[in-house]
């Protein structure tokens, strides 16, 4: 059976969603022209902050996820991922005064996201990067620039799961480390099956190893129109997901950076652009812009 990658890859390239180019092997020939352009800031940031260090190395490492359709994607010879978190990416890099081409894209999966912002891997973590108490303990996060919600994902021909009250003990997908592998475990009695990326999980749906995947609604409605009438998301989201920006505790002052950052791109239309350009394509709706948690002192 041909992987959830594979396929998506096809799709991806017919669909001519390539974003504009970033990272240190991509050009500016790879932008599509229905991806937004965001107008890069004349900055001037006070010096000594990591704002400032970032514009004035000219770079900075963003970690999304490689694997996520709509969210974060690499297609398969392609140096650069499409999807909303890779659009905010953009606008941030915008807001620092850099270009799409001073990105460097880190592949970031559930389980190191934490530890790639606290190492230095990366500057920031935007990848479908729920805000928690317990994740604000040891890095940080800003935002919410998305709210979205846990569903389900089952075979297109499988009428015995419609919610979540249907899980006990069927056989469920997430990933290891991830908020909803520990919900569905705890709260609805299902049996978890953990994997490093949600695509495995996919994989693991399309041949009858597990009864469901779990993740946010976003993502699994990506899925779902990646694999038409083989995959389908059932019932209601039922429980609330916050994205956030992830970012190193060592920079404090990037919580008002990121915050400032988003504000301005949820007045200005850049974010209601890039959720129609990834996002919007496989049927999710926007909204309106969420309400931006105060950062700490």
């Amino acid at each position: 059976m041909t992987s959830i990658k594979a396929r998506w890859a096809a799709v991806a390239a017919a669909a001519a969603l390539t974003l504009a180019a970033c990272g240190d092997a991509g050009s500016s020939d790879d932008a599509s022209d229905d991806t937004p352009e965001y107008e890069v800031e004349d900055v001037n940031f006070d010096e000594g902050t990591r704002m400032a260090e970032l514009n004035e190395q000219g770079s900075v490492k963003i970690g999304v996820k490689f694997d996520q359709p709509g969210i974060g994607f690499r297609a398969a010879g392609s140096d650069v991922p499409t999807g909303f978190d890779a659009e905010l990416g953009k606008i941030l890099a915008a807001d620092l005064g850099l270009e799409p081409g001073d990105i460097e894209w880190v592949e970031t999966i559930s389980a190191n996201r934490e530890q790639f912002l606290q190492n230095g891997t990366v500057d920031f973590v935007i990848a479908s990067y729920s805000i928690t108490d317990d994740r604000r303990q040891v890095v940080g996060q800003a935002g919410p620039y998305y709210v979205t919600g846990q569903s389900l994902l089952v075979a297109a021909d499988d009428d015995s799961i419609n919610g979540p009250d249907d899980l006990e003990g069927k056989k469920v997908c997430s990933v290891t480390g991830s908020t909803p592998i520990k919900l569905i475990e705890e709260e609805y009695g299902a049996t978890p099956a953990g994997f490093d990326t949600y695509s495995e999980c996919v994989d693991q749906l399309l041949n009858g190893s597990v009864d469901a995947v779990t993740t946010d609604a976003a993502i699994l409605l990506g899925y779902a129109a990646e694999n038409e009438g083989e995959l389908k998301v059932v019932g209601e989201p039922f429980s609330e997901e916050r994205y956030g920006v992830g970012y190193s505790q060592d920079y404090p002052e990037l919580c008002e950076f990121i915050n400032e950052s988003l504000t301005e791109a949820f007045e200005d239309g850049d974010w209601e652009s890039a959720f129609d350009a990834t996002l919007g394509k496989g049927g999710s709706e926007a909204g309106d812009p969420p309400a931006l948690d105060p950062c700490q002192s």
